[in-house]
């Protein structure tokens, strides 16, 4: 039981990180709010067929608390997060989601009571520092450089935003967990996502179903969103159980070896460059998931 949190982890990891790689690709050519919702809709069959097979848990107000509180945080990271994904490089996005666990250091405790120790402490650092030398070269201009190298990509801002996003949805979502159960709530909670998310992607998507080609653009959207979504499900069945067994931060910190994944599906599927500088962060982030497994 205590290895199996880190497996459904970095399961959740490697599917999350090969959902994002289709969902950039699908991006090339598609609105992002219809690929954000169509990676919901596709990811919602696998979910409810494992929701036949489990009981339904006697519900509380602790559990309604937290799904209420989380869903509208949820959608307006859903929108930062698909947007990040289309305005700048996977190697440059993606590992700004290594701040979350540094965040949740203070709102897991303050939600949960959760406490990391000092050796979790360090991993997590690790894990966050291997995000700020992904701009290493900039450091020759001055130490605070790639803090400004940030603020020039609006994806990579975007995706900070998430990060402290999911520090407090993460929490949120296991306090829910508590009170009812893992596959119970990811499949309700992304049923209620899709839902919501719905009008809010046809509105913004419209005008792609008014040009004269659009039925095309339809059929062609829907293939590509397919198997982002197939993965998507799968990283939420895999983050739901995992959570339900471990501290909050250590999990999201594990989970954060998709940014590994990504840098080299941003290297070997759309040709992004300055490879080396971004796996020298990526290694950090490696040495420090080792440490949360082994020491913390």
């Amino acid at each position: 039981m205590d290895s199996l949190w880190a497996l459904l982890a970095l399961t959740s990891a490697f599917t999350l990180a090969t959902s994002d790689a289709f969902t950039k690709k699908a991006l090339a050519s598609h609105d992002e709010y219809i690929v954000a919702w169509l990676r919901l809709v596709f990811s919602l069959p696998l979910l409810i067929v494992s929701f036949l097979f489990i009981p339904v848990p006697e519900l509380d107000s602790n559990f309604y608390a937290a799904f209420l509180l989380a869903v509208p945080l949820e959608i307006l990271s859903i929108v930062l997060y698909i947007k990040a994904l289309r305005l700048s490089p996977l190697s440059l996005t993606l590992p700004f989601l290594a701040l979350t666990p540094v965040f949740l250091i203070c709102v897991s405790y303050l939600i949960l009571g959760e406490k990391v120790s000092l050796w979790g402490g360090m991993g997590i650092f690790l894990i966050a520092l291997g995000g700020y030398t992904l701009n290493i070269q900039k450091i020759k201009a001055g130490i605070g450089e790639p803090l400004r190298a940030i603020t020039k990509e609006k994806g990579s801002i975007m995706m900070i935003g998430v990060a402290l996003i999911y520090s407090v949805t993460g929490p949120l979502g296991k306090r829910a967990i508590e009170h009812s159960s893992p596959l119970f709530f990811g499949t309700t909670y992304f049923i209620v996502l899709t839902l919501l998310f719905t009008p809010i992607a046809l509105y913004k998507g419209h005008r792609y179903y008014q040009r004269p080609e659009g039925r095309k653009i339809r059929r062609d959207v829907v293939l590509s969103s397919f198997l982002p979504g197939i993965f998507y499900s799968f990283m939420v069945a895999s983050h739901m159980i995992a959570i339900s067994l471990a501290n909050v931060a250590y999990v999201i910190s594990v989970k954060r070896i998709s940014i590994i994944i990504g840098v080299l599906y941003g290297y070997f599927l759309f040709k992004e460059k300055n490879i080396r500088e971004r796996l020298l962060g990526a290694t950090l982030m490696l040495i420090g998931f080792v440490i949360i497994i082994v020491a913390a």
